[in-house]
């Protein structure tokens, strides 16, 4: 495995208790970084430290579409460490599988506000702390699906293009400083997000991958590590495909 150097660097990952989230935090603290989990799981938050038993890591419980609770925690942390060098937008949640006609509103503005509108209130936040000390990687985790559009899931479908066009606007913003803000483009892995989604539309998913298997955490992890290193000093306002041959554009 190759290692890329992330050591003295302080790094947030959000829903980095489980899944893609968890496999950053893993890859992470690896690479020598110190790691802060935000999550509102706090059981899963618990099981994470126990299983990577590494002193650099902790977390904080709270919700990442509240943008008071961002402020009230990236205080904490910048006053321990003095900086945040890496954040990782990760959160999400699928949503409902159904057609557009039938698509509650209510669920429709709750994918909209996890998936999105806590990517753009976590931005907003940690960019100034960024600016201050001249260093900053900011990797959204984005979807295929927020190229291509999914069937049967336009909320998600819409906050993961949400996703790429932010981090494309942020990344030209920031493109004069030494500040990186790139997004992946997955597609599906075996996560517990799968427990979401009907088993018609993980099939419909799958069919639809030329490599006729599902993404793995740690590939994704490993894209993401890179990201968020030093080593990558140029390509900003980006999209990195991980989606097995699907992506067309």
């Amino acid at each position: 495995m190759i290692q890329f150097d992330l050591k003295n660097r302080v790094a947030i990952i959000t829903g980095g208790a489980q899944g893609f989230g968890f496999s950053i935090t893993e890859r992470f603290i690896q690479s020598g970084a110190t790691v802060i989990i935000w999550d509102l799981d706090e059981d899963a938050a618990k099981e994470a430290k126990e299983k990577l038993k590494s002193d650099n890591l902790s977390y904080q419980i709270l919700d990442v579409t509240n943008s008071d609770q961002i402020d009230q925690n990236l205080k904490v942390i910048e006053n321990k460490f003095n900086k945040i060098d890496i954040f990782i937008n990760n959160a999400g949640i699928a949503g409902l599988n159904t057609t557009v006609a039938k698509y509650p509103l209510d669920e429709w503005k709750k994918v909209i506000n996890l998936n999105l509108n806590s990517v753009f209130y976590c931005c907003k936040a940690i960019v100034p702390i960024m600016e201050k000390n001249n260093y900053g990687r900011i990797v959204n985790i984005s979807s295929i699906a927020g190229k291509e559009g999914n069937p049967n899931a336009s909320a998600y479908s819409s906050s993961k293009a949400g996703v790429i066009a932010l981090t494309k606007s942020l990344g030209k913003e920031l493109a004069q400083k030494n500040i990186a803000v790139n997004c992946v483009t997955p597609a599906a892995a075996k996560t517990r997000i799968f427990d979401q989604m009907t088993e018609e539309h993980i099939n419909y998913m799958l069919s639809k991958i030329p490599r006729n298997k599902f993404a793995k955490v740690n590939e994704l992890a490993s894209l993401v590590t890179w990201l968020s290193s030093e080593e990558n000093s140029f390509s900003t306002a980006a999209v990195f495909d991980l989606s097995g041959g699907r992506a067309t554009y």
